[in-house]
């Protein structure tokens, strides 16, 4: 590739990068993406110019690519095993207890994510109407209300005997804490955590990552996938939760 389309292209990574980091739309990791790939792209190219002085520096260079290329194919098989839990459909699995976990909530207005989230539980919960459900959410910065509590609003129904199963759990800040504090909410109801099968509604993006922190506390979980409404938003958040993934299985335990 000629030297001024190689500028071309990296002025554009980055211009595009720091669009949508400064510029509030949900996609500043993928904008923080654009400026890591820029910054790498750079690297790898004084790297290749240092490489043609001395043999030290030919090696360095070639570590680099290598390292690179494991970075991207660990990345690309993380995403893989992602993008297939995502797509799962578990409608049909008999369940004894759903856990919705929670996202944002912009003052008392449920996010996208969130959003997303109460509609695929409220399809899913009238397949199953007889089984108790926690909403599980906490309040967070930019938050006027839980996300229980938002989550609770939005599915609340005129019937007494319908929202008699809905149990809010709202201290959690992660998902980990979400799973914590729902399965006490589930034992002092009466649910067998260690042998009950649990439906989980989360974005697609975040079920391989949840049912993995689920495990870690033993939670047999189905997962109840709810897509975004845009599929930006969508590529954005698959990207970021390979990064995630990443996270949870190193330090997050």
């Amino acid at each position: 590739m000629k030297k001024k389309t190689q500028s071309i292209l990296i002025a554009l990574l980055l211009l595009l990068g720091l669009a949508l980091v400064v510029i509030p739309n949900g996609m500043r990791f993928t904008g923080f993406l654009f400026l890591g790939a820029a910054a790498l792209w750079v690297t790898g190219l004084l790297l290749r110019r240092w490489a043609k002085t001395c043999r030290p520096a030919l090696w360095l260079y070639r570590l680099f690519l290598a390292g690179t290329a494991l970075v991207l194919v660990l990345l690309v098989s993380i995403e893989t095993v992602v993008v297939f839990r995502g797509e799962a459909d578990n409608s049909a699995v008999p369940v004894d207890a759903v856990i919705v976990l929670g996202a944002g909530v912009n003052g008392e207005t449920p996010s996208a994510a969130l959003w997303s989230r109460i509609r695929a539980s409220a399809d899913y919960l009238e397949q199953h109407p007889d089984v108790p459900v926690v909403l599980s959410g906490g309040q967070g910065p930019g938050e006027a209300v839980t996300e229980a509590e938002a989550m609770r609003r939005a599915l609340w129904t005129n019937s007494e005997s319908r929202n008699a199963r809905y149990l809010l759990e709202d201290r959690s800040t992660s998902t980990a804490e979400n799973f914590r504090f729902s399965k006490e909410i589930l034992e002092d109801y009466g649910i067998d955590t260690q042998t009950a099968v649990i439906a989980v509604v989360t974005n697609d993006f975040h079920c391989f990552r949840a049912h993995l922190i689920a495990q870690r506390q033993g939670l047999h979980i189905v997962d109840v996938p709810a897509e975004l409404p845009w599929w930006w938003l969508t590529a954005n958040y698959y990207v970021r939760e390979a990064f995630a993934v990443v996270k949870t299985a190193l330090f997050d335990w």
